[in-house]
């Protein structure tokens, strides 16, 4: 560790010594004129992250890796993050796989603490073989930017994009039918025999039918409210229910609520004590904590509870014998977003129009010529209310 820097801290409170702050860093653009006000590596890197205050998740992920890096390059390598060289972020990606020292570098036991807590680490451990490839992905993004901005004068991991396109392609995160259906015969397999396992159980089940059936994201279901369902009569007179989700990027988009997906959605409803259906406007969350309580969970507690389903999932598997072992550990890999990528696939199996699975994924942004559209969002509706289902 540089004996002028005491240790790791969160970059809103760092101060790096001048002749570490980037000021006369070895890739500062010299020619040209700057189009930031930034004199060092610290204030261009927060005026890189303002660009997504508005975006939590973008904003916390792209926070953490640039400080992260430039922790390690001020502290480690004692030199300013406008100083690094192509080889220097090689040894960087090194680094992601063990940060050591260990206890300079990762939160003792894994836990994460708040950002001003003098037990604070940028690292949890070791990050796996995606984790190192995001970060670099994102760290890319931030270089670039950068020397678009006039601050750098070149990107050191540019040198790597060309190589990335040779590289083995890395396994599709989705789950097999097969798999899913391993996933969905443990959730009906939960213990049930306390009035909290019930509650358990009632929430796992509900949980996995919205990022299946819905195509969600995590963060949009810890976001999102039982408010956002409401009915829409069809071109037949036929009524029909969507929920109206505000996604990334504050995009909005209408995600079919299927008849699987409201008849679990009453089911929950009423096991908590409220109406079969919501009502417009309603802030009950999506998805409520074991209790009497309404408050929204989290995001990483939606994360546990999901990772905890796969685990489960993957046990049983391997108590079935050695030869689930290999599809066990895929199990155990899971994430919620394998969930989203199962659906579309799924959908796209079954057949649906690969451009209804695009806009019930949401990768096309509400507009207000969407009143027009009505045929079309009821055919999407028709067909995957007949084609995409849980099956529970």
């Amino acid at each position: 560790m540089n004996a002028l820097l005491p240790g790791p801290r969160p970059i809103d409170t760092l101060v790096v010594p001048p002749e570490l702050d980037g000021s006369l860093g070895k890739n500062r653009a010299r020619n040209g004129i700057a189009q930031i006000a930034a004199s060092n590596d610290l204030d261009a890197i927060r005026v890189w992250l303002a660009r997504f205050v508005d975006t939590k998740t973008t904003f916390d992920n792209y926070r953490k890796e640039a400080e992260r890096l430039l922790l390690w390059s001020v502290l480690q390598l004692g030199r300013p993050l406008s100083s690094l060289t192509h080889e220097d972020l090689l040894i960087y990606q090194q680094f992601l796989a063990d940060p050591q020292p260990a206890a300079q570098w990762s939160a003792s036991g894994g836990r994460k603490h708040p950002r001003g807590d003098p037990r604070w680490r940028p690292f949890y451990g070791p990050l796996s073989p995606a984790s190192r490839r995001q970060a670099m992905v994102i760290l890319n993004v931030m270089f670039a930017w950068l020397v678009q901005a006039g601050y750098l004068a070149g990107n050191p991991l540019s040198l790597s994009r060309q190589r990335a396109h040779r590289t083995k392609p890395r396994i599709t995160r989705y789950l097999s039918p097969e798999l899913w259906l391993e996933v969905k015969t443990f959730i009906q397999a939960m213990p049930a025999e306390t009035e909290r396992e019930r509650e358990h159980h009632a929430r796992a089940r509900w949980l996995f039918t919205l990022l299946y059936l819905g195509g969600l994201r995590i963060t949009e279901v810890s976001t999102n409210t039982m408010g956002r369902f409401f009915r829409r009569r069809d071109a037949n007179g036929e009524d029909r229910w969507w929920l109206e989700v505000l996604g990334k990027g504050g995009k909005e988009r209408l995600v079919p609520a299927t008849t699987e997906m409201t008849a679990e959605l009453a089911a929950y409803r009423r096991r908590h004590g409220l109406p079969a259906l919501p009502s417009p406007g309603e802030n009950t969350p999506l998805v409520l904590p074991i209790g009497r309580s309404q408050k929204p969970l989290t995001r990483a507690a939606l994360h546990q509870i999901i990772k905890q389903v796969f685990s489960g999932a993957a046990d049983a598997l391997r108590e079935r014998g050695d030869e689930y072992a290999q599809r066990a550990d895929q199990l155990e890999q899971a994430s919620a977003h394998w969930l989203r990528h199962s659906a579309g696939s799924h959908m796209a199996d079954q057949a649906i129009d690969l451009r209804l699975v695009r806009d019930n994924l949401g990768h096309a942004s509400l507009t207000t010529t969407s009143q027009y559209l009505h045929v079309d969002d009821d055919r999407r509706h028709k067909e995957t209310d007949e084609k995409h289902r849980i099956g529970w």
